[in-house]
């Protein structure tokens, strides 16, 4: 690993504390009883004693003033000021803690324990006296420090990719992220207060299944070498927690993740975690009810009121929310008609909206191309779409009034899906038939057809009772609550393309161009990792690179003549 000039520093100032005695990283438990946000909320000037306190966090900054200085510490919940002075923290033990420790071997982003006591200072900010300061862990790295001047914020660690790929910095570093995840947390413990206070309960399904059920989707594949069978990562819940309510339960429900072998944008990771919740003697229209209830106490939990922002829109969620049969919001937005149509009629209405489709997709596929299309992304406000045709809906009740239409909704919110809902279908024969369509569908090549579960059916023909079920994208819900319009936002660690690793000559191809051995290292660092970037080149600039570059990092390197520099650049 190449080591910049910082870190080689950093762990100069490492071994220099393990030889004065001091372990950078103690094993001993480090007794705090304060948080910064608690110590600022609780002081009050006119206490008769000072508060004593014992805190920890890291240094995030540090002002020296002779004899004092004045340090940030931030821990779990925020930032204070810590007032440190040379004869308060040097002991007959460490007599060097504030002139050597504190000043020379302390780095930006070094976690430090504070025993001390709380004061307001003469420009009247809540701080802490430190009176004994102890090393808890030395940080080998520089943090990319933010500063902040007038509420701007300058040096950002901004980049999407390095803030995704190194969340760990991300959340030491710039304000706001963490609280993102806090809000993640209260939207999921507010769900399962709902479930919960309803009597329903939270289960575990398998995620490596042998049938990948559930839902249209690709899946992932992966080997069982004990088994040796293939197995799938699952793409849902839907059909093991159908088993458990075929088992007795009355409403069951599972937070956890799924996964899609499928593409990647602002909306979609391969891995998301999802709710799924079934509850027996149930309908659709019941879940609408009770996802519009569901969703406007979230709200309320997470931002005290029934409205959120995204996207510079507005969005309430205080129920009721329209509902709008799919068939109606297709003729809405297309002026066409599907109903009663077949496929071969619904394939030329296609051509005439001037769609691009596939020979693979069936009835289902292509009503929802159409509604994909021209549709879903209008649906701003938390909008029911209900009644899918049959071919659409594989594991859903028929409509008990409306022949070739089923039981179903999704419910749209900022022109996307957020749950899926049916009445669920419980009739084992007609759930055969729509399984052997599902077969049809993928030998015409529909990778995303459901395939056949032979152990849904038999639990099935054991006997469901009338039920409903529901699948909400928990991440799309985070979103949305948050006001975030990328779906990397609100997931600590989203799916990455493999961090590239820049290639870089072997020295023997720059010995070859004449390049002293001790030049090497310099050029790479200057952006020169392979010799080929070197052709074309001007001596001159490269020249004064590399003289800058000796003296700046006081290498002590003898500087090349320009000479020399006109032939390695030849």
């Amino acid at each position: 690993m190449e080591l910049s000039e910082q870190e080689l520093f950093r762990r100069q100032s490492l071994n220099t504390l393990r030889q004065m005695g001091i372990d950078p990283y103690p094993a001993a438990l480090y007794p705090t009883n304060a948080f910064s946000t608690d110590i600022k909320a609780e002081f009050k000037d006119n206490d008769s004693e000072p508060r004593e306190v014992c805190i920890a966090g890291r240094m995030m900054s540090r002002r020296i003033m002779g004899k004092a200085a004045f340090a940030e510490l931030q821990d779990s919940k925020g930032r204070i000021q810590i007032y440190i002075s040379r004869d308060d923290i040097n002991t007959e033990a460490q007599p060097e803690m504030y002139n050597t420790v504190f000043k020379k071997l302390l780095d930006i982003g070094d976690f430090i324990g504070i025993r001390g006591f709380v004061f307001r200072t003469q420009m009247g900010e809540i701080s802490v006296h430190a009176q004994e300061l102890t090393v808890l862990s030395k940080a080998l790295k520089p943090l990319p420090i933010v500063k902040y001047k007038d509420g701007v914020a300058y040096d950002k660690f901004d980049d999407p990719e390095l803030r995704y790929r190194q969340r760990y910095v991300d959340l030491v570093v710039n304000d706001g992220v963490k609280d993102t995840f806090l809000k993640r947390a209260t939207i999921l413990r507010t769900m399962r207060n709902i479930f919960d206070e309803a009597g329903y309960t939270e289960v575990e399904t398998p995620t490596l299944q042998s049938i990948a059920g559930g839902a249209s989707a690709r899946p992932f594949i992966t080997h069982f070498n004990a088994l040796n069978i293939d197995m799938y990562m699952r793409i849902a819940t839907e059909l093991y927690l159908k088993r458990l309510i075929v088992g007795g339960f009355e409403g069951v429900y599972e937070i956890g993740k799924n996964f899609r072998n499928e593409g990647m944008d602002r909306t979609h990771n391969p891995e998301f975690t999802c709710v799924e919740l079934y509850v027996q003697y149930k309908d659709y229209n019941w879940m609408m009810d009770f996802t519009e209830k569901l969703l406007e106490r979230i709200c309320i939990a997470v931002n005290g009121t029934t409205e959120t922002e995204i996207d510079g829109k507005v969005i309430s969620f205080k129920a009721p929310y329209r509902r709008l049969p799919i068939l109606e919001a297709i003729q809405e937005k297309t002026g066409y008609d599907l109903n009663g149509k077949s496929e071969d009629e619904i394939r030329e209405i296609c051509k005439a909206l001037k769609m691009e489709i596939e020979p693979s997709m069936g009835k289902g596929k292509l009503i929802d191309e159409i509604f994909g299309e021209f549709c879903e992304g209008t649906y701003i406000q938390p909008t029911f779409i209900t009644d899918y045709p049959v071919e659409m809906s594989p594991l859903t009740k028929a409509h008990r009034s409306k022949p070739g239409l089923t039981e179903r909704f999704e419910l749209m919110v900022n022109g996307k899906e957020l749950a899926n809902a049916y009445s669920e279908l419980n009739d084992p024969i007609d759930q055969e038939e729509r399984f052997v369509e599902q077969m049809r569908l993928a030998d015409k090549g529909d990778d995303e057809a459901m395939i056949i579960d032979h152990d849904f059916l038999r639990a099935l023909q054991y006997g469901m009772p009338p039920t409903s079920g529901i699948g909400m994208g928990i991440d799309r819900l985070v979103m949305l609550m948050t006001g975030k319009s990328t779906i990397g936002e609100v997931m600590f660690f989203p799916q990455m393309k493999p961090e590239k690793v820049v290639k870089k000559d072997t020295a023997d191809k720059y010995l070859e161009l004449g390049i002293p051995e001790e030049w090497i290292e310099p050029l790479q660092k200057l952006g020169y990792d392979m010799t080929a970037k070197l052709q074309g080149v001007s001596a001159g600039k490269l020249h004064q690179e590399l003289c800058g570059y000796n003296k700046k990092n006081k290498l002590g390197l003898t500087n090349p003549v320009k000479e020399d520099v006109e032939n390695w650049v030849k």
